[in-house]
C-alpha cells in the first residue's frame, strides 16, 4: 500500500504543471485538467444529490426552484459571453431543501446548488441570489474547481475521504470525483475569492441585478452569523473584514452594466435529473 502511495504521489508529481486562468490570466497550479474536472464534478454531483433527492430534498418548492432557474439562467448568459466556449457546457441549477444550511457552489462544468436555508435565513432579494450565484459561478469560469481538486489529489487523499464521507455519508465517491467534491468542501483561498466577487458582481449587473446587493449580502452574512461565522458558506468563503469594502468600491464601476436597458437573452437551462 505505501509503495503504491509513492508511486501515486511520485506520477502526480511528475505531471504538475501550470495553466492559466481563462478569465483573469493568472497562474494556476493544475494535476487535473478542465475537461477532466469538468466530468469528474458531473459524476459527483449526480451523487451527492440522489440521496437527497430521493428524500424530496430537492427542488422541494417549484415556486423557489422557478425563481432560482430564472434569476440563475439570466447570469449563465452573461457567463457565456465571458467564456463562450462555456455554451457547450451542461448547465444545471437545484434548490437543496435544507433550511438550517447557508452555503451554494457551483462546480466545474456549471452544475449547481443553493441550499434553501441561505435564502431563508438572510430573506435573500432576488439580487442577493443573483451575486451568491454569480459568485459561484465565477469560480467555476475561472477554473477553480480544477485548482482545489488538484490541491486535493496533491494531498492525503485519505483525509479527502474522510473529509467526505462524514458529511455524505451515503454517497460513494472515490478518485476524481471524490476530489470534485471535495473542492466544494475545501475553503477558497483569498485570490479566488477575490477574482470571484469581481468576476460575480459584473456578471450579476450585466444580467440586470443591482451590484449593491453584493454588498447588503455579505453585511446580512455577518450580522446573522456573528462573529463566529457558524454559517457553511463562510467556511468555503473566508470573508475578510476588508470584503465588504472592496466589494462597494467596485458598485459605481459595476452600475453602468445594471442600468443599461439593451435586451439581454435568457440561455434555457435543461430539464432533467442531476
Amino acid at each position: 500500500m505505501l509503495v503504491r502511495t509513492a508511486t501515486l504521489i511520485a506520477l502526480m508529481l511528475s505531471i504538475v504543471g501550470c495553466a492559466t486562468n481563462p478569465v483573469t490570466g493568472r497562474s494556476q497550479f493544475m494535476i487535473i485538467s478542465e475537461k477532466q474536472a469538468i466530468s469528474a464534478s458531473s459524476e459527483a454531483y449526480v451523487k451527492m444529490l440522489a440521496p437527497l433527492d430521493a428524500k424530496g430534498k430537492i427542488d422541494s418548492d417549484p415556486a423557489l426552484a422557478a425563481k432560482v432557474n430564472q434569476i440563475t439562467a439570466r447570469l449563465i448568459a452573461q457567463a457565456i459571453k465571458f467564456r463562450p466556449e462555456t455554451q457547450t457546457w451542461d448547465w444545471r441549477v437545484k434548490v437543496i431543501d435544507d433550511p438550517e444550511t447557508v452555503n451554494a457552489f457551483c462546480m466545474a462544468g456549471g452544475k449547481m446548488a443553493i441550499y434553501s436555508g441561505l435564502i431563508l435565513k438572510l430573506q435573500a432579494s432576488d439580487d442577493e441570489i443573483a451575486q451568491v450565484m454569480g459568485h459561484e459561478i465565477a469560480h467555476a469560469l475561472s477554473a477553480h474547481t480544477s485548482e482545489q481538486m488538484s490541491v486535493a489529489l496533491a494531498t492525503d487523499l485519505a483525509v479527502t475521504a474522510f473529509a467526505v464521507t462524514r458529511d455524505e455519508p451515503g454517497v460513494a465517491l472515490a478518485g476524481a470525483s471524490l476530489a470534485a467534491a471535495l473542492a466544494i468542501k475545501l475553503p477558497n483561498s483569498r485570490v479566488a475569492e477575490a477574482e470571484s466577487d469581481v468576476i460575480g458582481i459584473e456578471l450579476a449587473a450585466r444580467a440586470g441585478y443591482n451590484p449593491n446587493a453584493a454588498v447588503s449580502l455579505w453585511e446580512k452574512m455577518a450580522k446573522n452569523s456573528g462573529s463566529n461565522g457558524e454559517f457553511d458558506f463562510f467556511s468555503t468563503h473566508p470573508a475578510p473584514a476588508k470584503r465588504i469594502e472592496n466589494l462597494r468600491k467596485l458598485v459605481p464601476k459595476m452600475m453602468p452594466y445594471y442600468l443599461e436597458k439593451s435586451t439581454r437573452p435568457v440561455y434555457p437551462l435543461k430539464s432533467g435529473e442531476g
